[in-house]
C-alpha cells in the first residue's frame, strides 16, 4: 500500500477494526474510508455495493463480524451464521466488482476441527468435526475463506485470509452474555475485588469459571493483530490461509489465576463443571507467518495488565 492509497476498514468501531485503524494512522495512511453501522448496514447487499461503487477503495480490511464466547454462540446461533455470512459475502463481492486491489479477510481459529493435532497447522482446515459450541460462527468464517479463494481463482483477485487466535485488549467487550473468556474474567475478578473491599468482615468471596478450567487457549493482543494485518497486506499474496498467533497457550485455570493476581483479588477460583469447556486446546502453528518475517511482541501478562487498567478506568462505560 502507498501512503495515499484509499483504504477501507470494515468494522472500524470494533475491537479489531479500531486497532487496525489506529495502526494505519500511526503508519501515516490518511486516505481512509470509514462508515459506522448507522451509516452503512453491511448485511444489506445494495447498500454495500453502492458504497464500494461510490467510494472505490483500493484496499480493504474485512474486520467486521458478529463475535462472542460460548454463551453468546449458543444464544444467538442464527444471528452468528446469518450476519457473518451476509457481511463477508456482500463485502467480498462488492470489492471484486469495484476492482479492489487487495482485501484481507479475518477469520478465526474457531474454523479448525475440535480435535486437531496441536499446534494447529493451516492444512488442518476441514479435516474433522467442528466444536459444537461455536459451529455456526465457524461455518460462516469457513465460507468466507472459500469465497475469497474462489474469487481469486475465477476473477484473479488478491483476497487473502488470516486466522487469528483469541484476541483481547483495551475496548474489548466485557458483557458477561456476549464476551469472550478473557475480558469476562477481568470483569469477574474486578467486581469480586470491589465486593471484597466493601465487606465489613473483610472475608473473601469466590469467582466462578466455566468448565473444568483444563481447556487450553492462546491469546493475542489486538495491537499485535493489527500489526500483523498491515504486515500481511504488504508481504503476503498467497491463496492459502495463514495463522496469526503467539505460539504460547495456557489453561483457562492458569489464565484465571494470572488475572486474579493482576487484579489483586484474594478469593478462591471455583470451577462450574456443569458448564462446557469448549474445544480442549487451540494453539496455532505460526511457522508460516514467522517464515515471512512477523512475530508478536506483547507478552500476555503485560497485555492483560494494560487491558485491566483500561477496564478499571472505563468501568462505567465498559459494562453498559
Amino acid at each position: 500500500m502507498q501512503k495515499d492509497s484509499r483504504i477501507y476498514v470494515a468494522g472500524h468501531n470494533g475491537l479489531v477494526g479500531s486497532a487496525i485503524l489506529r495502526r494505519v494512522q500511526i503508519e501515516g495512511y490518511s486516505n481512509l474510508v470509514l462508515r459506522s453501522h448507522k451509516e452503512l448496514d453491511l448485511t444489506r447487499q445494495s447498500e454495500v455495493e453502492t458504497f464500494f461503487k461510490r467510494e472505490k477503495p483500493e484496499y480493504a480490511f474485512l474486520a467486521a463480524a458478529k463475535v462472542g464466547g460460548i454463551l453468546a454462540n449458543s444464544i444467538y446461533s442464527a444471528q452468528f451464521i446469518y450476519e457473518n455470512l451476509m457481511i463477508q459475502s456482500n463485502i467480498i463481492h462488492a470489492a471484486y466488482r469495484a476492482g479492489v486491489k487487495k482485501l484481507l479477510f479475518l477469520g478465526s481459529s474457531c474454523i479448525y476441527p475440535r480435535n486437531c493435532p496441536q499446534p494447529i497447522k493451516e492444512e488442518y482446515l476441514l479435516s474433522g468435526k467442528l466444536e459444537k459450541t461455536n459451529e455456526p460462527y465457524a461455518v460462516a468464517k469457513i465460507a468466507g475463506i472459500r469465497m475469497c479463494q474462489a474469487y481469486n481463482r475465477q476473477y484473479k483477485t488478491c483476497f487473502i485470509s488470516a486466522m487469528p487466535t483469541n484476541v483481547y485488549g483495551p475496548e474489548d467487550n466485557f458483557d458477561f452474555e456476549t464476551s469472550h473468556v478473557l475480558p469476562a474474567l477481568i470483569r469477574k475478578f474486578y467486581e469480586a475485588q470491589q465486593r471484597e473491599k466493601s465487606r465489613s468482615t473483610g472475608s473473601a468471596n469466590n469467582v466462578v469459571i466455566w468448565g473444568t478450567g483444563a481447556s487450553r487457549r492462546e491469546f493475542l493482543h489486538v495491537d499485535d493483530l493489527a500489526d500483523a494485518c498491515l504486515f500481511l497486506m504488504d508481504h503476503y499474496f498467497e491463496d492459502e490461509i495463514i495463522n496469526i498467533g503467539t505460539g504460547y497457550d495456557l489453561s483457562i485455570r492458569e489464565l484465571a489465576e494470572l488475572i486474579r493476581d493482576i487484579v489483586g483479588f484474594k478469593g478462591e477460583i471455583v470451577c462450574d463443571t456443569s458448564k462446557p469447556d469448549g474445544t480442549p486446546q487451540k494453539l496455532l502453528d505460526i511457522g508460516k507467518i514467522r517464515e515471512i518475517g512477523w512475530q508478536s511482541k506483547i507478552p500476555l501478562t503485560e497485555g492483560i495488565q494494560k487491558t485491566y487498567e483500561w477496564f478499571r478506568e472505563n468501568y462505567q462505560t465498559a459494562v453498559r
